[in-house]
């Protein structure tokens, strides 16, 4: 089993938590620990304990090792944009050091961690980095989740291309219908298979309020191991 995986979106809002929550399940049912991590969070709510965010929270609650919460989420930042432009109005700049560093604290922790990128491969942490820089530092096979909707396959075919292109192995991809009413779902997903050049991990059905832990069922993660 691979020490860590990088879980990224054909675009934002595709199902990548529900991705890596459903890989966490999985991997955890094979008898591994698992943790979830999420270096950077946007749209995070104030609490007693400090910013909280949806996306962490079922990260925590599907990994079977306890982690403290600020290297599960280094960036937790208040604005539901690009993180980028989050970090700035916060007055701070995100390190992708600081997150090596939880990474591999993590690491120590866990069998497995599965690490979720924020919005698609390509979106700014800084002035200078992305988190296609963000993967290649962490250095870990890449699983691409695609929202089948209208427009996938031009935004999955330039991820994976992407992917590729820095040295980076896609360990695999996963179709997620989040558009009940996809127009030739099937055909789409032919075209993504041929020119991924390999089947998905799996393909979930739409779901109005999809559970990671059912999903895992349905999740080939034997070709993972």
């Amino acid at each position: 089993m691979r020490r860590g995986f990088f879980v990224t979106g054909s675009d934002t809002s595709v199902g990548k938590t529900i991705l890596a929550c459903t890989l966490l399940h999985a991997i955890a049912s094979r008898g591994f620990s698992v943790v979830g991590m999420k270096p950077v969070a946007t749209g995070c709510e104030a609490s007693l304990e400090g910013p909280r965010n949806h996306d962490v929270e079922q990260l925590i609650a599907a990994s079977t090792i306890k982690a403290p919460r600020h290297i599960v989420n280094p960036y937790a930042l208040n604005s539901p944009i690009a993180p980028h432009i989050a970090a700035r109005q916060a007055g701070i700049e995100i390190k992708t050091e600081l997150i090596k560093e939880a990474f591999e604290q993590l690491k120590k922790m866990a069998d497995v961690v599965v690490v979720e990128g924020v919005g698609g491969f390509k979106v700014p942490l800084n002035n200078r980095q992305d988190t296609a820089d963000l993967a290649s530092l962490l250095d870990l096979p890449v699983i691409l989740v695609v929202g089948m909707r209208l427009g996938c396959l031009n935004h999955a075919l330039l991820t994976s291309a992407a992917i590729h292109s820095r040295g980076l192995k896609l360990a695999g991809w996963v179709a997620n219908c989040i558009d009940p009413h996809m127009a030739a779902l099937r055909e789409n997903l032919f075209a993504l298979e041929e020119r991924i050049n390999r089947p998905p991990l799996s393909v979930f059905a739409f779901q109005p309020d999809p559970r990671p832990e059912k999903l895992a069922r349905e999740l080939a993660v034997q070709s993972l191991i």
